[in-house]
């Protein structure tokens, strides 16, 4: 049989873990086969891999990728992560995403995600409706969807600070089993977010119990990362020795002044959670600074209600006064990043409307003027309705390198892309940071096991059954990179600069990226595992 594609005379990376050895990849139908080195097997396209690597396409398990491929208009940020090698993209991360949700609360969904996504990309009532809008839209690598528990509990209670009823919880449990049941990969809960903050854990475990029936993960950005990050860890686990649930901790980390050093016992904890025989496992992103919404630097009454009902209390002088002092003293049970760092530690990624703050300090905004940092954040969230994303320089190397070596965590970029502003670089760099930073200059990583962390473990976790290996009869997605000089581009300063080293990217058997260019090809898929 005449082959698509050989990839000839490149070190094999499998995704197993196993050593690199010389050998051919052939492609046929989208499917893979393993070839001896110099096969000179029959090809319609041949590519010469002499000195390069040749590797699983990698597999981002942590995005928040929902909706940027929706919208439309901004190819460079689409195309950023495939560049990078990145072949299929999970999102619905941290609990929040574009479904599911009761018929009667769509349209006000539709309106908060307009604002927590960055456009007008809608709002659907199951996984099935979330794919088919994505398979409606050419796309060059695949994705796959988690069903995000903040979204749930808005979908059927609101965004609202109480419990759920009964009644609430079934119909939580029935929207959860329904997208898993069409192909959503798992549950993911960011229990630092509203509404998600607002759940108590036997809510979750419930939820966590429809997950494990499926045979799915429980995947979670812990309730607090910073100066309760231990006991955070501890809920977490609660939740999967009740529910039966596999435990997936999203973005590992201990951040903030309080926690710093903490992996130290983070670490061994989840180590020895394994060696009980719990499926625990956990990821991470290769840089020391965080992204989120600006938001989040705020204490979770001030979202009780929505985005209308925050941007109200931030224009009443003495709910600011409260805000500012919850800031300053904590809030019990709450994750304070402000106050576990200060706001110099804060810089604005995202304000549309106010383009000239992007890239500066919060303090640094207010040192300018000669005004409260806490009023000047405030200011910006009025002004931009809600809608603010800021960078957290939240963590030290030797906690990162810690989690990065540690031999149950992948990688995810926990990327999030919007339109405009200057995002984190891990969006663009994350996968080449590793393999050049972390593997190749500083040898935390072999490259065989730094390629599994991208792509074998994660395909495992996450139920792509033919994906993260190089085997025969596996999916046709490969990435071919050079490991001498693989690095990544992206900087704070220029978040979305492609890589180095990134030859060429096939997904589904189609090249996607041809000399670190991206191809007119479009071959994603829609994941369900």
């Amino acid at each position: 049989m005449k082959l698509d594609l050989l990839v000839r005379g490149g070190l094999l990376v499998d995704g197993t873990g196993a050593p690199p050895r010389s050998a051919d990849v052939g492609v046929a139908g989208g499917r893979l086969a393993v070839l001896p080195a110099g096969s000179g097997a029959d090809a319609r396209q041949t590519l010469d891999a002499a000195g390069l690597a040749v590797a699983p396409g990698f597999i981002d398990v942590h995005t928040h990728s929902d909706g940027i491929a929706l919208l439309g208009g901004d190819r460079e940020m689409v195309r950023a992560p495939v560049l990078a090698g990145v072949t299929a993209e999970i999102c619905g991360n941290c609990g929040s995403g574009l479904f599911p949700a009761l018929p009667g609360r769509l349209p006000e969904l539709r309106a908060e995600a307009s604002v927590g996504f960055g456009g007008d990309v809608g709002f659907w009532e199951d996984f099935a409706g979330f794919a088919a809008a994505h398979a409606a839209v050419p796309r060059a690598n695949h994705i796959a969807s988690l069903v995000g528990h903040g979204t749930l509990r808005a979908g059927v209670l609101g965004p609202v600070d109480r419990p759920a009823t009964p009644g609430e919880l079934a119909a939580m449990c029935s929207l959860l089993d329904r997208s898993l049941a069409q192909g959503a990969a798992g549950l993911s809960t960011g229990l630092i977010y509203t509404p998600g903050t607002y759940a108590d854990t036997g809510e979750v475990v419930a939820l966590a119990a429809v997950a494990a029936r499926h045979g799915k993960p429980y995947v979670t950005h812990l309730r607090d990362e910073m100066s309760r990050v231990e006991e955070a860890l501890e809920e977490a686990v609660e939740i999967a020795r009740r529910s039966g649930a596999a435990l997936h901790v999203s973005h590992h980390k201990t951040a903030g002044k309080y926690a710093w050093g903490r992996t130290e016992r983070t670490l061994p904890r989840l180590a020895g959670l394994r060696a009980e025989g719990l499926d625990v496992t956990c990821d991470v992103y290769p840089y020391t600074a965080a992204s989120t919404h600006l938001s989040a630097m705020l204490p979770p009454w001030a979202s009780d209600g929505g985005t209308a009902a925050l941007t109200a209390r931030l224009a009443a002088p003495g709910q600011r006064d409260r805000m500012r002092a919850a800031i300053a003293e904590g809030v019990p049970g709450w994750e304070n990043t402000v106050g576990n760092g200060g706001w110099d530690r804060v810089a604005i990624a995202r304000a549309p409307r106010h383009p000239h703050t992007e890239g500066r300090t919060v303090a640094e905004l207010a040192a300018t003027h000669g005004r409260d940092p806490f009023d000047v954040a405030a200011d910006l969230l009025l002004a931009e309705r809600g809608e603010v994303m800021i960078i957290s320089h939240s963590m030290v190397e030797d906690d990162v390198r810690r989690v990065l070596a540690a031999p149950y965590a992948m990688i995810g970029s926990d990327g999030v892309p919007k339109p405009g502003g200057r995002p984190h670089p891990r969006w663009a760099g994350t996968f080449p940071r590793v393999l050049g930073r972390y593997t190749r200059e500083l040898g935390l990583l072999d490259l065989a096991t730094a390629v599994r962390k991208m792509t074998g473990m994660a395909a495992k976790r996450f139920g792509l059954a033919g994906r993260g290996v190089i085997a025969d009869g596996a999916h046709a997605d490969l990435v071919v990179f050079d490991p001498a000089t693989v690095r990544d581009g992206a900087t704070f300063a220029e978040p979305l600069l492609p890589p180095e080293g990134v030859h060429t990217v096939v997904v589904a058997g189609h090249i996607v990226v041809r000399q670190g260019e991206e191809t007119a090809a479009r071959p994603g898929t829609v994941l369900t595992p």
